[in-house]
């Protein structure tokens, strides 16, 4: 049970530290709901907006966010993965995406 709240505490972490930065950049208000798979959809619309881009910059910010989606939803999804590694990818990727972006 305990790596199960921690998962979801992380997660937590994760969306409290980026939500409204990702937001911000496709003209969103921040989501309320902070569950794990509302904020991947927040990354995965963001992301979309970004890689859709003619702009080189938020291209290469669409894809550091594809990867941020993938290591969230393994993260979420896969029984049997490294949960912290993978969070912690994701967190690598976000915050690169949001910098690349900005």
């Amino acid at each position: 049970m305990a790596a199960q709240t921690t998962q979801a505490d992380t997660f937590t972490a994760l969306s409290d530290c980026f939500t409204a930065d990702l937001a911000a950049l496709i003209g969103d208000e921040p989501p309320h709901d902070v569950a794990p798979n509302t904020f991947i959809d927040l990354v995965e619309r963001v992301r979309d907006v970004l890689a859709s881009s003619s702009m080189g910059n938020w291209q290469d910010a669409g894809e550091d966010l594809d990867s941020a989606v993938t290591y969230l939803t393994d993260a979420l999804t896969d029984p049997g993965a490294d949960r912290p590694v993978l969070l912690a990818r994701a967190r690598i990727h976000l915050r690169d995406g949001i910098e690349t972006a900005s």
